[in-house]
């Protein structure tokens, strides 16, 4: 070969790689579609509703007209086969000779496929945090034999009861904080019935958050056992409820609680019965993931994942009056940031295609156990050692910009380092979540996919950019969409995934795990 075209081939080969095309935000396209999935026409988008219906319906032709390929094999939607089930309100909750009410005092409902529940002067058994963490030294139930008994516990880990950075994670929440593990680990215990005590701060949440969570239809995946092995009673009561109940026990409940936060605390039976009965309407139907692919070029069974979850608490309807819950930031606005992502990467494809297949997604039953999420990982179209990675919006800035973003975790995954990346050629500096307390890294789709060792991100502003939202908003009639909302952080925001997608899209990496966990050893097992 002679050395003139020799130096001009090693010239191109010098050359930057074409870098892509900015992400340039379509404010009416993102307005218009968080004000039509936030619409009351679209019921709240209650799983197994007509808001359904009108949702999928509407995600499915937006990724057909950008023209994604379908991401379930020839279908847009992938069938998650669920429960709807309806528990009668009007219970009331039994304790010796307190009688307390359903909604104002406690919360009751079940994931098994039974019409009733039945709890027949069923011994109460205190278990202060229900936690069973051999590398913690812990164990709520050493002892104790609670089969087919009710168990009492508390809310979040003995981390955040104490601060102390040496108990668990101190004050950031693991995962035996979540009231998911409580009922989980109650269950693989024997128990038929928990009640977890709440409290604002450790649940981070008031109670009308549990209140509006629990006491309307609710959504469950059906397993051939009919859910037996999930607790009989999946049930909550105020903090008031608690210490009467404990009074009635010639016990202090304040005063225990302290106890249960510390190495050595013994739970015990508080000699007394609870009475209850949960009516159950059921019925098996059939819910929808959504998802649109873009494939990838060169390695096309590698694959990218941007999602949101669809779904919201649907409607209620008390004494003849209807309230409907939008769920405009929560997340009709994330799925309208996927959207735009879609779009963008789509249009992008036509001069610079991704190496790696990229697929949109929204799930179904976020907001009832990541149900969707927990299907897609069991039911991945594609093996999930050959998903890269799972980036999640739960919630967007809706406000102004902002010189920061939020990471939830620290020191999880190599995925941070791509964040740190985005954030620093934004001009902007990574926020650590300043409520480690909530657990939120734990309370998102993401998670369901990293029991399957896929690490994730996820991009959430709820409350963070907006004091009065938790408060007034979340989970309530009032997160409604609204004109004012500037967007200006929704549009660096969605620059800085771009970025982070555009990367992950096109290099070689596996975002490994970084500390010990059952994430990278599941990883690991499928040889990344």
């Amino acid at each position: 070969m002679n050395t003139p075209r020799l130096l001009g081939l090693l010239g191109l080969l010098l050359l930057p790689a074409a870098s892509a095309a900015p992400f340039v935000f379509d404010q009416q396209s993102y307005r218009q579609d968080v004000q039509t999935l936030a619409s009351d026409e679209f019921e709240g988008r209650g799983p197994l509703s007509q808001g359904e219906t009108l949702t999928v319906e509407y995600l499915e032709n937006a990724f057909k007209k950008m023209g994604l390929a379908p991401g379930f094999g020839d279908s847009y939607r992938q069938n998650v086969p669920m429960a709807k089930i309806t528990a009668d309100q009007n219970m009331q909750l039994k304790v010796g000779e307190l009688v307390f009410n359903n909604g104002s005092d406690f919360t009751a409902r079940t994931e098994q496929i039974q019409p009733s529940i039945t709890l027949n002067n069923s011994e109460i058994v205190f278990v202060g945090y229900g936690i069973n963490a051999p590398e913690y030294g812990w164990n709520d139930y050493a002892g104790i034999d609670v089969k087919g008994k009710t168990v009492i516990l508390m809310v979040n880990d003995p981390g955040f009861a104490t601060q102390d950075p040496e108990v668990f994670k101190g004050n950031a929440m693991t995962y035996y904080g979540r009231w998911t593990y409580k009922y989980e680990e109650a269950a693989r215990q024997g128990a038929k019935a928990v009640f977890i005590i709440h409290e604002t701060a450790p649940a981070a949440y008031g109670w009308n958050v549990v209140q509006n969570s629990n006491t309307n239809t609710k959504y469950t995946l059906v397993d051939k056992e009919k859910n037996r092995s999930h607790i009989g009673v999946m049930g909550w009561i105020q903090h008031e409820v608690a210490q009467k109940i404990f009074s009635a026990a010639g016990l202090d409940y304040d005063k225990l609680k302290l106890t249960a936060a510390k190495p050595g605390f013994k739970s015990r039976s508080l000699d007394l019965k609870a009475n209850l009965e949960v009516k159950n309407d059921i019925e098996l139907a059939t819910s929808y993931n959504v998802a649109g692919l873009l494939p990838g070029k060169t390695r096309p069974d590698e694959w990218l994942v941007m999602h949101a979850h669809w779904d919201h608490l649907g409607k209620t309807v008390h004494e003849d009056q209807t309230r409907i819950y939008n769920g405009a930031v929560d997340n009709a606005s994330g799925v309208a940031g996927v959207l735009q992502l879609a779009r963008h990467f789509k249009e992008l494809s036509a001069t610079q295609p991704p190496a790696r297949s990229m697929l949109f997604s929204a799930f179904t039953a976020e907001e009832t156990g990541l149900i969707g999420a927990q299907y897609f990982a069991e039911n991945s179209p594609v093996p999930t050692k050959q998903l890269v990675a799972f980036l999640n919006i739960d919630g967007m800035n809706v406000g102004k910009g902002v010189d920061y973003i939020l990471r939830y975790g620290q020191g999880v995954s190599e995925l941070e380092n791509y964040l740190d990346n985005a954030a620093k050629a934004q001009g902007r500096w990574v926020k650590a979540d300043p409520r480690p307390q909530n657990g939120l890294m734990f309370r998102s789709d993401h998670f369901a996919l990293a029991k399957r060792g896929v690490p994730g991100l996820m991009f959430m502003s709820l409350g963070d950019t907006d004091p009065d939202y938790i408060a007034h908003k979340y989970h309530q009639g009032a997160d409604d969409y609204d004109p004012s909302w500037t967007l200006g952080g929704v549009e660096q925001d969605l620059a800085l995934i771009s970025d982070i997608l555009e990367k992950l899209a096109n290099n070689n990496d596996w975002p490994k795990w970084l500390e010990a966990s059952d994430f990278k050893t599941r990883r690991a097992q499928d040889g990344r």
